[in-house]
């Protein structure tokens, strides 16, 4: 029987150092305890984001991944956590230290539990050599914001540390960051339902025009968190684009649509219209279930979705489920893990 697999989840730490008297530089993400089992993630005196115990306490993850099904979860940082924008050895030791605090957490979670490292990806060596050393520490793969300051996903540095997954065989999650034009979606957390979508189809479509999937090899194994963002649904517009004005091409060999096979994106889009349309464009085959788990935006119960979602038979709502993330995942541990 193939496992149920989620491969978009999210870990915060119980506790970590104090990184702003670690460095000396203001505004680091810290967690404000506020009563058992709940806290508020802080960044410098600023509130971002209540949390609670399932965070951090392997125990309660697989308590709710009893509860809703769920036989392999695979852990991410917050983005938050990132760092892209601190000197270089200030984000590396951020990235060590997370991620072994994820393989602290993953430890405790009875073979279920998986990690994502993150790494300093302002810095293409030390992101290539942080991957190495994460990979080989039993992490399976890297979660990245999908640009770094300006340098969007096509950039040459980017480029190559994505050809260095490809060679460690890590799998990539890409998850939005830093969303564009904070000033016009400051309210009713629009950079989270407008910014975050906007932010990921920029990311796909600066790799297909920009050239990165025709550098890079096809054993890359990629995937775009919720449900690619917009790109899926705005895939026409691109393609109609391209076919019409030389421009609009740039360095891509080929039409935008036939890169839809070259990744995945998980199935976060919250509606079974949207996900059968998204499973139509990408194909079946490269849709995973991802959750969001454990914030208050993620699915909540976990798989949900793409059990209840009508148009899809046994064997396909099984590859959504789980197979295709075996494929992605690309671990003999997952084979066997069906609980």
């Amino acid at each position: 029987m193939t496992p149920v697999i989620d491969i978009h989840s999210h870990f915060l730490p119980e506790q970590w150092p104090d990184l702003a008297e670690r460095f000396g530089t203001p505004d680091w993400p810290w967690m404000r305890h506020t009563e058992v089992g709940k806290a508020m993630l802080m960044v410098g005196d600023k509130e971002f984001r209540p949390v609670y115990d399932a965070c951090w306490s392997a125990s309660r993850r697989l308590e709710e991944m009893d509860r809703d099904g769920i036989d392999l979860q695979v852990i991410s940082a917050t983005p938050i956590l990132f760092a892209y924008s601190r000197p270089i050895d200030h984000a590396a030791d951020c990235a060590q230290l997370f991620n072994d605090l994820a393989l602290d957490i993953c430890g405790q979670g009875q073979g279920r539990l998986l990690s994502l490292c993150q790494v300093p990806l302002q810095d293409t060596d030390a992101a290539c050599k942080t991957l190495s050393r994460a990979m080989q520490e039993g992490h399976v793969g890297v979660q990245i914001g999908n640009h770094v300051e300006q340098r969007n996903l096509d950039d040459e540095g980017l480029i190559t540390f994505l050809q260095h997954c490809a060679d460690e065989g890590a799998a990539v999650l890409v998850h939005p960051w830093d969303m564009l034009a904070p000033e016009r979606t400051a309210k009713y957390m629009m950079a989270w339902t407008v910014g975050m979508p906007a932010e990921t189809q920029l990311g796909i479509v600066s790799m297909i025009l920009g050239g990165a999937f025709d550098k890079l090899p096809e054993n890359l194994r990629l995937c775009f968190a919720h449900g690619g963002g917009s790109f899926a649904f705005l895939l026409g517009r691109l393609d109609n684009a391209w076919r019409r004005r030389d421009i609009v091409r740039g360095q891509s060999k080929n039409l935008p649509s036939s890169y839809a096979r070259r990744f995945y994106v998980d199935s976060a889009v919250f509606d079974p219209t949207a996900l059968r349309f998204l499973a139509d464009v990408m194909g079946e085959d490269r849709v995973m279930l991802g959750s969001d788990y454990p914030f208050p935006l993620g699915e909540e119960f976990v798989g949900e979705l793409i059990r209840n979602a009508a148009g899809f038979d046994d064997a396909a709502k099984a590859r959504l489920l789980g197979g295709n993330a075996l494929e992605f995942l690309n671990i003999p541990a997952a084979q066997n893990a069906s609980a």
